[in-house]
């Protein structure tokens, strides 16, 4: 049983650090039958080696050479995505070098804060109603010592999961505890979902979000006149989108005088362009997120796309996409980089991460830890520009 069970493993291993190399699957839905496997490959390696290196041993030692040589295949294979979070790091920092030197983290020790610990450890007000649907809830991080009316810079996290689930509670857990501890207030979001609800009613919570921040931060600590905001995929695609359109009427029914304006974005392997069909984009969409497709009404689609509203009005961006990405195409980031940087007033970074997999800042990992510091780096810079008005 044992043998078998290590060659089973051995094999599975193989494919995952062959698909964490080199992606196959890259049409949705099979494209997260690709990405599961390899999430773990491209992102946590070295335990992974550590596992095949002692399952492969085991299984020599029970006479399973079958097990032993395909637990050895899999440790080679996995050998070139070690150096793959460190060649990240060089990645963010080339990215960010116009911004100066990164000043000093004391409490910087290489660790990066996991989900249910972090939560627990800086979770100041959790599903506070931003709105009136169940659905309009939020929470806030924040240091335990930060005084009401502190004036902490705020940032605002959307979560993603494809605009039809995800949570508040599993988003960027690494990244809000990281600014949470540095004295940031950090808001995660929930808003209605797909197919149940359906487009504009994601953005449209996002905004409303977006004004009670402005409206109540201040009670939490933060400054109403600095927020952030942040998201990965489809989360990512609100965040840019969010930025892209401040005070926009038509997504801000019933509060169309609220003030959404903001005053950074980092959106990670976002969804930048719904005009153009990448990894079976339209089918995700049609039917169950948009009620139109893209053919019949190609106005609404274009204006639910980021790309397609950069103006000189954008704030600073930060853009990270990982080229191993199978659920959103690198060439969406790519893309509205290029359009971003060609019309916008405002600096615009981009880091390609390299083999850097779908949802890979979700975990724990020595990647995670280089972007989160990254993320704060360029938030802080944001930060102490407005500061000096």
């Amino acid at each position: 049983m044992i043998r078998r069970v290590a060659t089973v493993a051995g094999v599975a291993g193989v494919l995952a650090a062959a698909g964490a190399r080199r992606p196959v699957l890259r049409r949705w839905p099979a494209s997260l039958a690709q990405m599961l496997p390899c999430l773990p490959a491209s992102e946590a390696p070295g335990p992974l080696t550590a596992a095949h290196a002692a399952l492969g041993a085991l299984s020599l030692a029970r006479g399973g050479v079958a097990g032993a040589v395909a637990n050895a295949a899999a440790v080679a294979a996995l050998a070139g995505l070690r150096g793959d979070a460190a060649r990240s790091a060089e990645v963010l920092e080339s990215a960010l070098a116009s911004l100066g030197p990164a000043a000093p983290d004391p409490r910087n020790d290489g660790r990066v804060a996991s989900g249910r610990s972090a939560r627990k450890r800086n979770l100041r007000a959790a599903d506070v109603a931003y709105g009136d649907e169940p659905d309009h809830r939020l929470d806030v991080w924040a240091s335990p010592g930060l005084a009401a009316g502190a004036g902490a810079p705020v940032l605002v996290q959307v979560h993603g999961g494809a605009w039809t689930m995800g949570d508040k509670s599993v988003s960027a857990a690494p990244l809000m505890a990281h600014l949470a501890e540095r004295g940031w207030v950090c808001v995660t979001i929930n808003y209605r979902l797909g197919p149940g609800e359906r487009w504009p009613a994601m953005i449209v919570d996002v905004k409303r979000a977006i004004a009670w921040v402005k409206e109540n931060i201040a009670d939490h600590g933060g400054d109403p006149g600095f927020v952030a905001i942040s998201g990965g995929s489809a989360g990512g695609h609100l965040a840019a989108l969010a930025a892209l359109s401040p005070n926009d009427r038509a997504f801000q029914p019933g509060f169309a005088d609220a003030d959404t304006s903001l005053a950074a974005a980092v959106p990670l392997y976002g969804v930048f362009d719904f005009s153009v069909d990448e990894y079976g984009l339209f089918a995700l969409l049609e039917g169950k997120v948009m009620t139109t497709t893209s053919v019949d009404d190609p106005h609404t689609w274009q204006q639910a796309s980021p790309v397609h509203r950069a103006g000189p009005h954008a704030p600073p961006f930060l853009v990270v996409h990982g080229t191993a990405d199978t659920v959103a195409s690198v060439g969406q980031s790519q893309r509205f980089v290029q359009r971003l940087r060609e019309v916008s007033e405002q600096p615009v970074f981009y880091a390609e991460l390299p083999r850097a997999q779908h949802g890979f800042d979700e975990l724990p990992t020595a990647r995670t830890g280089h972007v989160v510091r990254a993320v704060h780096r360029f938030l802080t810079a944001a930060h102490e520009r407005y500061r000096a008005g």
